[in-house]
């Protein structure tokens, strides 16, 4: 449509404010056909919407409907039969009262910071009509306001699809929705709780009139996408990402928006699932939902429906945290952690479902009412007490129950439950503590018990690193023997599966290493880890090899044999490219070191370096691995014990990750972001004497979607 053939009613309740007044001279300056209308009028029969295409409701007071109750029906029959809703500023906060949605913002009042800012444009949606015309994905459109502005802070909307959230002059702010789009029959809504101000000095007025004009004209062309529901329409969101050269291809990640933790990971009826922290909103770490993916052979893998919602009224509205899942006589359960306000406590959810597509949750959440008095757990200003994540096992007809939490006076901790039924609960005490050296506000999280025969792992995650302690559990305490950290790189949150086969399987969180913009500007965050085996081995150290299913999506290979290097030189290989793997022997013989390169450029701008030094150190040197300033550049290492030489090394390269396994005890995952088109190079070169590779292996990998 253009401009002056789109018809608006401009609605207001009684009297028109100086921002209302404003925003209608501001329309008839545009040229647009707009018309003031009493809701009064529209309620009471004696005006009816039929002759305009968009009814714009702009308010910087938060409307008080009253009387006026039915007022609802009747924009709602309007926007059902083909026309454009548009809800600015404070009237945003009318969704539950219109019938629109019954979540409605919770961050409602004037900016408290002040400053010009405007809508943070979601990448999938920066070329919709709504947003097209404006210049920046990032334009700052209003000023310094007192008016009343409505955005969604630690909730979502329960039916919109967020369309873009908040930008401030000097940097981003993903976690404050302020645009929101609903599809409702033929019609559209849009809200837009901030970004349209006319009566407020500051701001750039040629954008706020770009992104106004587009909203009027194009509100009513049934242009809003829905916020995706089925495993098809969710796995759409993954096609417009497709060439992105540092999406991976054959590790498990989400479509869009963000990932993190792994949930509720589980074989049932033969198939693999993966839950995962999800956020619909976009790509940040908020309003968490439950992602889920299925895969029959552990290779290809289907995206599904959102398994978990936080519920408005319930104990997780503000997310449905960590968890995990369990076969309760036949029954498929999830215990995770629900979130509100700042209580953070387990709740539980069901299914009859054998594809573990809908759950229903427990009436009575949460299922245990407050943490424990004993020990002093540490509070902070998120929450009333640390207190989360959850592992769950049965064992001779009693449940025992996992949840990892923070000390007061410092220190992780891991407190143990134990139930008869999955729901009352009896508080056993802690089985491990320790770390009170580190930082005051350290929690151990995601933990997890796993038996290794022999003996049992427990891992913990700290903020900062996958801490794993072997040792025996004897049903009330843990005694460990040997301590280490899972993966020396970026890792997080593991968690584990007892296959079918009986191997144990687990996936980990591979979070990003390129700041917040960079991850707004892909429009994802976050991507598992390869599932690994995890055994004990002979000499009673943990193993961690690769699952054994990866070898079926290998291609085209490139083998040599007995490489020799001398000190300075290099071979190149004909394997290029960012989804393979690497697999070789090292030696050093009297070398100081040897050196992988992997995405490198022809001109060597670019490059990531592995490095096998003599001091039985792995090394990830990632200062030349991009030059985007936004991609982190420090190196990672591991230590290499001196028996691991000749050091056995595979190498997995997908997009932006690189994982490696050393002597199938070693584990080191790393992000890398080259921008180079031709940063795909693989080289070998050995440094301060000669090296020797006895086998050198590479292999294509295909896509697992």
């Amino acid at each position: 449509m253009t401009d002056t053939a789109v018809r608006v009613a401009s609605l207001h309740d009684g009297g028109r404010s100086v921002e209302q007044i404003a925003a209608d001279e501001w329309a008839a300056r545009a040229g647009l056909d707009l018309t003031p209308v009493a809701v009064s009028d529209l309620v009471d029969g004696d005006r009816s919407l039929a002759a305009f295409d968009t009814c714009w409701w702009h308010a910087d007071e938060p409307p008080e409907l009253g009387s006026t109750a039915d007022l609802g029906g009747v924009l709602r029959a309007f926007v059902r039969s083909g026309g454009g809703l548009v809800l600015s500023l404070a009237a945003l906060t009318a969704v539950d009262d219109l019938g629109i949605d019954p979540v409605v913002p919770d961050a409602v009042g004037p900016d408290p910071d002040g400053g010009p800012t405007g809508p943070l444009i979601k990448a999938a949606y920066d070329d919709h009509p709504l947003f097209e015309p404006l210049t920046t994905r990032r334009p700052l459109t209003r000023g310094d306001t007192d008016a009343t502005l409505a955005r969604y802070d630690s909730i979502l909307p329960e039916r919109g699809e967020v369309l873009a959230s908040t930008v401030s002059a000097d940097h981003d702010v993903p976690d404050l929705v302020t645009v929101v789009g609903w599809s409702l029959g033929e019609g559209s809504v849009v809200g837009l709780g901030d970004g349209l101000v006319f009566a407020a000095e500051g701001g750039d007025h040629d954008q706020r009139d770009r992104l106004a004009r587009a909203v009027l004209t194009n509100a009513a062309d049934s242009a809003i996408p829905e916020r995706p529901r089925t495993g098809e329409e969710i796995a759409a969101l993954r096609d417009r990402f497709e060439d992105d050269p540092h999406r991976p291809q054959f590790h498990l990640s989400t479509p869009a928006n963000w990932l993190n933790d792994p949930n509720g990971v589980v074989q049932w009826n033969g198939r693999y699932h993966v839950f995962y922290q999800y956020n619909p909103g976009g790509p940040y770490h908020d309003t968490i939902h439950w992602g889920h993916a299925v895969s029959d052979d552990l290779l290809h893998w289907e995206d599904e429906p959102v398994a978990l919602t936080p519920s408005p009224d319930g104990p997780d509205r503000d997310g449905c945290w960590s968890g995990c899942a369990v076969d309760d006589d036949g029954t498929a359960t999830l215990v995770y952690t629900g979130g509100r306000g700042r209580d953070q406590l387990p709740c539980l959810a069901t299914t009859d479902d054998p594809s573990l597509r809908r759950w229903e949750k427990a009436t009575d959440n949460p299922i245990i009412e407050a943490p424990p008095t004993e020990p002093d757990l540490l509070s902070t200003e998120e929450w009333n007490g640390e207190f989360r994540d959850h592992c769950v096992w049965q064992d001779g007809g009693t449940w025992y129950q996992l949840i990892g939490a923070g000390l007061a006076d410092g220190g992780g901790v891991v407190l143990l439950y134990e139930s008869p039924d999955l729901r009352e609960w009896e508080y056993c005490g802690p089985i491990l503590s320790g770390d009170r050296d580190t930082p005051q506000e350290t929690v151990w999280e995601c933990p997890e018990l796993l038996d290794l025969g022999e003996k049992q792992l427990l891992h913990v995650s700290n903020y900062e690193d996958v801490v794993y302690f072997l040792g025996r559990f004897d049903g009330t305490t843990f005694e460990p023997e040997r301590r280490g950290t899972l993966d020396h790189g970026d890792y997080y949150a593991p968690q584990s599966l007892r296959a079918d086969d009986g191997r144990l399987l687990t996936w980990g969180w591979v979070p990003e290493a390129r700041d917040v913009r960079a991850q707004w500007d892909a429009g994802w965050s976050g991507t598992m880890s390869l599932p690994r085996e995890l055994s004990l081995g002979d000499d009673g150290r943990l193993r961690q090899r690769p699952a054994r299913e990866l070898t079926r999506l290998r291609g085209d290979r490139e083998s040599r044999e007995s490489v020799t290097l001398d000190d300075g030189e290099s071979i190149w290989l004909d394997t290029d490219g960012r989804a393979f793997e690497l697999a070789t022997r090292l030696s050093l013989v009297d070398a100081d070191a040897v050196e992988v390169t992997l995405l490198g450029t022809t001109a060597e701008n670019e490059r990531t370096t592995l490095r096998y030094t003599r001091d039985d150190v792995l090394e990830v040197d990632r200062s030349r691995a991009s030059t985007d300033p936004r991609a982190t550049s420090d190196s990672q290492h591991v230590p290499v014990t001196p028996y691991d030489e000749p050091l056995d090394l595979r190498v997995f390269v997908d997009g932006s990750v690189v994982e490696l396994f050393a002597n199938e005890r070693h584990c080191l995952t790393s992000r890398v972001y080259p921008t180079g088109d031709d940063a795909t190079g693989v080289g070998l070169a050995a440094v301060g004497g000669r090296a020797r590779l006895p086998t050198v292996d590479a292999w294509d990998l295909a896509s697992i979607w």
